[in-house]
C-alpha cells in the first residue's frame, strides 16, 4: 500500500463498503461473525486477494468487480474499525479526520450505517483491536490506523504506541510504516 494518501486510503475503504464491509470485526478463529455484514454480497471463494480487490476498488472508487469472499469482508471492516478508533484517540474526531473516515462512503444502508455508529460509540481500546487481528494483518491494521488521523498530539502518539505494542510490532517495523506514510516517526 505504500504510498497512498490518507484521503486515498479512506475513499478507497469506503469504496468498499457496498461490496466488502465486513461484520463486526475479524473473529480470532479469522471467520466473520454470523450476523454480521460479511456475508452480505458476498461469494465463498474467489482468486483474488485482498490487496487486489481493496486496490480495484481504491482505482475505481466503486465496488470492486470481483465479489469479495466473506473473510474479506471481515478484514475490510477490520481496517473501518481500526482508522475510527485511531480518529477517536484523542477524544475528538475533528473535521479533517472526519472527512477521512466519510470520503466517498456512497449510498450505504442502515445496517452499513449501524456499523458505523456501532464503531463511533464503543470505546477505544487498541488492546481488543489487536485481539481481534488476525496473524499477518498487523501492519495493515496500524497504517490504515495512522493514515486515519492527523498524528499531531500527545494522544494520538500514546493510542499508536499502545496499538503497536499490542499489535506486537517493535519500534523499526513502527517507524518504516511511518516514513512509508510520510509522517515523523513514533519513535526516536
Amino acid at each position: 500500500m505504500g504510498g497512498l494518501g490518507n484521503a486515498a486510503a479512506a475513499g478507497g475503504l469506503g469504496g468498499l463498503l457496498g461490496g466488502l464491509l465486513g461484520g463486526r470485526g475479524a473473529q480470532q478463529s479469522q471467520q466473520p461473525a454470523d450476523d454480521g455484514l460479511a456475508y452480505r454480497d458476498s461469494q465463498p471463494s474467489n482468486d483474488a486477494s485482498f490487496g487486489e480487490v481493496f486496490n480495484d476498488s481504491l482505482s475505481t472508487g466503486a465496488e470492486p468487480a470481483v465479489a469479495p469472499t466473506p473473510e474479506q469482508n471481515a478484514v475490510a471492516g477490520l481496517l473501518l474499525k481500526a482508522m475510527i478508533q485511531a480518529a477517536k484517540s484523542d477524544g475528538k474526531i475533528d473535521d479533517s479526520e472526519k472527512q477521512r473516515l466519510l470520503a466517498e462512503m456512497g449510498d450505504l444502508d442502515d445496517a452499513e450505517r449501524g456499523f458505523i455508529r456501532e464503531q463511533m460509540a464503543a470505546p477505544v481500546d487498541p488492546e481488543a483491536l489487536a485481539r481481534e487481528t488476525p496473524q499477518g494483518l498487523a501492519p495493515q491494521v496500524y497504517l490504515m490506523s495512522l493514515m486515519a488521523i492527523d498524528f499531531d498530539n500527545e494522544a494520538e502518539a500514546r493510542y499508536l504506541h499502545a496499538l503497536a505494542q499490542a499489535l506486537k510490532l517493535d519500534q523499526t517495523q513502527i517507524n518504516q510504516i511511518h516514513q512509508e506514510v510520510g509522517v515523523q516517526n513514533l519513535y526516536s
